[in-house]
């Protein structure tokens, strides 16, 4: 795979409904400093990656971060990043499912959501199944769409704010204040920036498939810097079309800030991307879930048997897509049976858990790395981004519950690590048994007996 290739695949991971539907709530909750949080966001997210790739290109390993964080740390670093990892991907991937049926349900309101979640739990298994190259080409083809639908609004955007669309139902009442809602508001709303850049993790677990590994740094550059002129673009036009006061949370600002421009597709072509943008990250966090399970069973930190492949070239890990496909069952019923308020909790504090992994990669990046002054400045000042977003959460009563939730999990996670470390410890002092020290002492005593003859 070529540098441009992983970028590529770098935005299909990467823009998803966080964007198009979660910068809604950033909007409600920061107003135009979102735009901000944005630039602050791609900073540490360029910096996370950056780190990511040189210790790719320096030793390209399967597992990536939790491979790393194992060599920088010990056993129970790897074995805590990958299933905290694990985790969250698991729900953000039921969540994808369930935000996928509603989406369906805009054309099909009378067909009930498990079918269509069934339907696109069943396609993305066998993008899966295709094997590694068949997975690349669906993610080059839906990540094309994405940013073709992003230039669409920012072209009819721009069609409207020069009048060519005629004039719409509300003003932009541009330009507004920057920080409306304080600077509580600009820093709680950090984390929805985060949310849109989710996903740059699984290009480092590509990254191994490049002809050159070193090329990674470059093929994330390039990705990140042009994502963050799109995203940027595409706000200032919504800002510039409509009051940031008339967003909701419920409804995409760009479908929104198009209101009252008698475009009559708009809100089909968007729920087109919708579906596409959610299809797709969805089949990549399902990559990334069988990824790191097999890494996890080949450590020994999850069930050997799940690192089991079939034979010829492709070598299917089939126990690890059974049981991922079992859990992503469980995590759609939970998405599909649990209140809303409640699973929307849960899946936020998925997207937090994502974050911390971040934080991590960073910590391991200064054991591994020779950073030069300015590297170090780079990785400390991706940490304070990292954690201003995170706690920022704490202070408003949207975000507050996952986070609370978040740190939860954590502590379950960071339990069960103890109770292994002390397991692990047992066996490493736990002395051979009788029949594996004559297996041992048998070649001494032939010797023995061979210098006595």
């Amino acid at each position: 795979m070529s540098w441009w290739q992983l970028s590529l695949l770098g935005v299909a991971c990467t823009i998803g409904t966080g964007y198009f539907l979660g910068t809604g709530v950033g909007i409600k909750i920061g107003g135009p400093a979102l735009i901000a949080a944005f630039l602050l966001a791609a900073f540490g997210t360029f910096v996370v990656f950056d780190v990511l790739a040189r210790m790719t290109a320096e030793d390209p390993k399967e597992g990536s971060f939790c491979a790393y964080a194992g060599e920088a740390f010990g056993r129970w670093a790897g074995f805590s990043s990958g299933w905290v990892y694990l985790s969250s991907e698991l729900l953000i991937m039921g969540s994808q499912m369930a935000a996928l049926s509603l989406f369906t349900r805009f054309w099909f309101p009378g067909v009930p959501m498990w079918i269509f979640a069934s339907t696109y739990g069943v396609l993305g298994l066998i993008v899966i199944l295709i094997g590694t190259k068949g997975f690349e080409r669906v993610e080059h083809i839906l990540a094309a769409i994405k940013l073709a639908a992003i230039v669409a609004f920012i072209v009819l955007a721009l069609c409207a704010l020069f009048g060519w669309l005629g004039k719409g139902e509300t003003d932009p009442a541009w330009p507004a204040p920057f920080f409306p809602t304080g600077w509580k508001g600009a820093w709680s709303s950090m984390i929805y920036a985060f949310y849109s850049f989710g996903g740059i993790e699984i290009m480092g677990l590509m990254a191994i498939r490049l002809k050159d590994p070193k090329q990674a740094p470059k093929a994330g550059r390039f990705m990140i810097f042009m994502l963050t002129g799109l995203y940027v673009a595409s706000l200032l036009l919504v800002f510039s079309l409509t009051s940031w006061t008339t967003i909701t949370s419920k409804e995409s600002p760009f479908v929104a800030s198009l209101d009252g421009y008698g475009i009559a597709f708009v809100p089909h072509l968007f729920n087109g991307v919708f579906i596409i943008a959610g299809f797709s990250t969805m089949v990549a966090s399902l990559f990334a879930v069988i990824t790191i399970l097999t890494t996890l069973a080949k450590n020994k930190d999850a069930p050997p048997i799940l690192a089991n492949t079939t034979k010829g070239k492709k070598k299917m890990p089939y126990y690890a897509i059974g049981v991922t496909a079992l859990t992503m069952a469980g995590s759609v019923l939970l998405a599909l049976l649990m209140p809303e308020s409640l699973y929307e909790y849960i899946t936020t504090a998925a997207g937090l858990m994502l974050i911390y992994n971040w934080t991590f990669i960073l910590v391991t990046s200064g054991k591994l790395l020779e950073l030069s002054a300015w590297g170090q400045v780079k990785r400390w000042s991706g940490i304070v981004i990292i954690l201003l977003a995170v706690s920022g959460t704490s202070l408003h009563h949207t975000s507050r519950p996952g986070f609370l939730i978040s740190m939860g999990f954590v502590a379950l996670i960071g339990l069960v690590t103890l109770l292994m470390t002390a397991v692990w410890r047992k066996h490493k002092r736990k002395p051979p048994s009788s029949s594996v020290r004559q297996q041992l002492f048998r070649p001494i005593k032939k010797g023995i007996k061979k210098g006595a003859r």
